[in-house]
């Protein structure tokens, strides 16, 4: 799950011919009622009243006991995503989805991390087609050429662990089979910038030049962001050139989220408070990995497709 930020320069960029569209703009559909978490599973601070506990001011350097509990919470999160990527088809809702990943999450012991902070109603964020992320689930039937992004998240043992990954379902165009791509790879490439001594800028530098080369634009509004005992905290990871951020250190956590948009880099958010949108009702898609930072570079503790 994604931290927002509105403190970036704007930036014009080239809008793309949208006109024939080949996919349906996605809106808000029906969202059922919430699921059980059973008694057993350890549950975070704002299970009950949807407020999180607070976060560090300042960029923390985790133990090694700590690390290795977040390796678990990030490879338990990437097995259920890639399960969930697995198990959709045409035809299925994304509340299907929900439904199938919070029962793989709570039968392995954890809390689904989405589930009631802020309120979020649902225990994983789905995203389709324009929607940039925190999409709800609902019974909105997925189409053939749909671009569907999953974001699992889970607790466990005290510690989160996040991750998100996409795939067309079906048949897509070339166009929507390039952004999935491009998307996981611009997060592939820059883990070997990543080490300690190296800018967090490097991060932004790097996707973005490999993002627009491909003719996508980046969504700047959201960030990836530190994340251990608490779900979000700081750093805040642009994903766009920048020259902001501190220098890595060892035992840093954090994740790379970037978002790819068809269009403009420009969004809005619908009524439900949550679902960010593109505002040309372009396609996005989003591919995200928690890293810890080692001796000499960086380790994925999310693993997944």
């Amino acid at each position: 799950m994604i931290t927002c930020t509105r403190t970036y320069p704007k930036k014009a960029l080239k809008l793309l011919s949208l006109n024939v569209r080949s996919y349906t703009v996605v809106g808000l559909d029906t969202v059922t009622n919430s699921l059980e978490i059973p008694k057993h599973v350890q549950t975070p601070s704002y299970y009950r009243n949807g407020i999180p506990s607070p976060r560090p001011n300042s960029i923390d350097i985790k133990t090694d006991e700590q690390i290795e509990r977040l390796k678990v919470a990030g490879a338990l999160a990437g097995n259920i995503l890639d399960k969930t990527l697995d198990y959709a088809q045409v035809g299925m809702t994304t509340d299907e989805l929900d439904k199938y990943s919070h029962n793989l999450i709570v039968e392995s012991g954890a809390y689904p991390a989405p589930f009631n902070y802020r309120g979020f109603p649902k225990s994983i964020c789905t995203s389709v087609n324009n929607v940039l992320c925190h999409g709800i689930p609902n019974t909105r039937p997925l189409e053939d050429g749909d671009i569907l992004s999953v974001d699992v998240s889970v607790y466990h043992d005290g510690v989160f662990g996040d991750c998100c990954s996409n795939r067309v379902v079906g048949e897509g165009d070339a166009t929507a089979n390039s952004m999935v791509t491009v998307a996981r790879d611009s997060v592939l490439s820059c883990l070997v910038h990543c080490r300690p001594g190296a800018s967090f800028s490097i991060i932004g530098k790097t996707i973005s030049k490999m993002v627009h080369d491909a003719g996508f634009s980046i969504c700047k509004e959201f960030v990836g962001h530190g994340i251990g005992e608490y779900f979000h905290g700081m750093p805040h990871v642009y994903h766009y050139d920048n020259d902001f951020g501190p220098i890595m250190q060892k035992g840093m956590v954090f994740t790379i989220e970037p978002i790819l948009m068809e269009g403009r880099d420009e969004m809005k958010i619908l009524s439900d408070g949550w679902t960010a949108v593109t505002a040309d009702g372009g396609r996005s898609t989003q591919f995200e990995h928690t890293v810890v930072v080692t001796d000499s570079g960086v380790e994925i503790i999310s693993p997944h497709r």
